[in-house]
């Protein structure tokens, strides 16, 4: 049974932990290293724990405590070339250069680095299988292009970026550069993409959809729903990933 939480989901930081057995991963962490332990004692988690940190790309609300909670704590980290380049790591002996298609592998956990289109240097997003239960974890991209529908529509539980609703980004208090940047094919992507993904799973399959990385000025709670309401069959398999809290453990299986 794979298990997975999130210590904070949006624009202020990200971290999701996913755990099998006494594998446990982390992808990305963009708070700083004090806050990260404050939010790891509230799932019951220490550093010494982590096995492997996971680096989506350099954007500080997901890379910003990075760097200290791996030299504190000697936890090895894999991220692509462009985000080791763009974050400026000194070099250390437990940092990993890995590119999309590549295939890892963590004690009962096997992961797949996922390329994915993003305004910053090489972005990847992961996906996740233990036994027979596969996690998606896909944030911080523009569009769904094919190779990303084609890996993702295979799994068994997602943690999905609905970043924002279009009508309030266009209403919203972004200057019109930021508004083009964010609603772009290399920004993030808008609830009614985020839904269209959902369309290429069947819904059996799909045990769970986790709804993160909500825009605090440009989306809402209520926003995201109402298209999803369209999408699935029902919301019983929906929870929503916020700020402060992430979203407690949840269990594929």
């Amino acid at each position: 049974m794979i298990s997975y939480t999130s210590l904070g989901s949006g624009s202020r930081g990200n971290c999701t932990l996913v755990r099998q057995g006494r594998t446990l991963l982390m992808v990305d962490c963009g708070f700083t290293l004090r806050e990260t332990q404050r939010r790891l004692a509230r799932v019951d988690l220490v550093p010494g724990d982590i096995t492997a940190i996971l680096v989506t790309h350099e954007h500080s609300d997901h890379a910003k405590g990075v760097e200290s909670l791996a030299r504190t704590f000697a936890i090895p980290v894999y991220m692509s070339h462009g985000t080791s380049v763009a974050l400026k790591l000194p070099r250390m002996a437990h940092y990993n250069i890995i590119h999309g298609g590549a295939e890892l592998q963590f004690g009962e956990i096997d992961v797949k680095a996922i390329s994915v289109p993003h305004d910053s240097r090489e972005a990847l997003q992961f996906i996740f299988q233990a036994q027979q239960n596969r996690l998606g974890v896909l944030t911080d991209l523009g569009h769904l292009s094919n190779h990303v529908i084609e890996h993702y529509k295979t799994c068994h539980g997602l943690v999905l970026e609905f970043n924002h609703d279009t009508e309030m980004l266009r209403k919203g208090p972004y200057p019109y550069s930021l508004q083009k940047r964010v609603g772009g094919d290399w920004g993030h992507l808008n609830n009614e993409q985020a839904a269209a993904l959902l369309s290429h799973i069947p819904y059996e399959q799909l045990q769970q959809v986790v709804v993160s990385h909500i825009s605090e000025k440009n989306n809402c709670e209520e926003r995201v729903m109402a298209v999803l309401q369209n999408a699935l069959p029902d919301l019983a398999k929906v929870i929503v990933a916020d700020q402060e809290n992430g979203f407690p453990w949840l269990h594929l299986g």
